[in-house]
């Protein structure tokens, strides 16, 4: 069991890129420039996002609070919060979700899956991890509309 934990805090990750990846290539030319502009843009507001919140707050890892605790895979001992992995998540379910809702809500599943994991694994609490998905999910969010926006304006003019 703790490996499927290990392999889902670690790499699921991975597989939610890769759905992203396949979401963006069956996009035509324009759809691909819009999609890869949010990305950029989602990436760059998750950057800032972790930033403030980490230095907002600091929320030692469960192993640093509590000995006992042993992480299921070898982690530093920074400051947990919020959860770069979940922030991550968040965002490629807002990408995914903004051009396949079947589909984003696939890797929503996926997101809330390594949320769970990586608490799961001794290397984040419950608020790094939560706070990691709504900062991904809201700079993705916040993406998709400014880009589809901007998008909007060139082809109709205004």
């Amino acid at each position: 069991m703790s490996a499927l934990v290990v392999a889902a805090a670690r790499y699921l990750l991975y597989g939610l890129v890769l759905v992203a990846a396949l979401v963006w290539v069956t996009r035509d030319r324009a759809g691909r420039l819009a999609m890869l502009g949010q990305a950029a843009l989602g990436l760059a507001l998750v950057g800032a996002g972790i930033v403030v919140a980490g230095a907002l707050h600091v929320d030692p890892r469960p192993f640093v609070t509590d000995p006992a605790s042993t992480p299921l895979f070898p982690h530093p001992a920074d400051n947990g919060f919020p959860s770069d992995h979940a922030a991550a998540a968040g965002l490629l379910t807002a990408l995914v979700g903004a051009r396949r809702r079947a589909l984003g809500l696939t890797v929503g599943v996926g997101a809330v899956l390594i949320a769970v994991a990586r608490v799961a694994a001794h290397v984040h609490h419950a608020q790094d991890v939560v706070a990691g998905l709504a900062i991904g999910l809201l700079a993705g969010a916040c993406a998709v509309g400014v880009v589809d926006r901007v998008a909007r304006r060139r082809t109709t003019g205004r």
